[in-house]
């Protein structure tokens, strides 16, 4: 499956999360989140990546090359609002990540 290890994150402002991929061939890029937060150009593939979230809100991220196929997921930074929700509703996912998408923003 192309899944991320957790589909729901929630930490704290200021927390860092690393993204260390088991296989090759993935990454992590940003493709929403809190109004005026400008996304981190998307990680190299197959490499380490570590953010620094000092932006509360909810972010939405994909594995570049996988899109299509459903490896998505969503970190949520602080109090969980409708605002933040709202933000990336209405992101552009394809394939299988709308079902997921649509399915995470349930769990939510």
């Amino acid at each position: 499956k192309m899944v991320y290890s957790e589909d729901i994150a929630r930490i704290d402002v200021g927390d860092t999360i690393t993204w260390s991929p088991e296989d090759k061939g993935h990454n992590v890029e940003f493709i929403a989140g809190p109004d005026g937060w400008k996304a981190p150009k998307k990680s190299k593939l197959s490499k380490e990546y570590t953010y620094t979230f000092d932006t509360p809100g909810v972010y939405l991220y994909q594995c570049s090359p996988h899109k299509t196929m459903g490896m998505i997921a969503i970190v949520v930074v602080g109090e969980l609002t409708q605002e933040g929700v709202d933000a990336i509703k209405g992101a552009k996912v394809k394939g299988k990540s709308k079902k997921k998408l649509k399915a995470l923003l349930a769990d939510l």
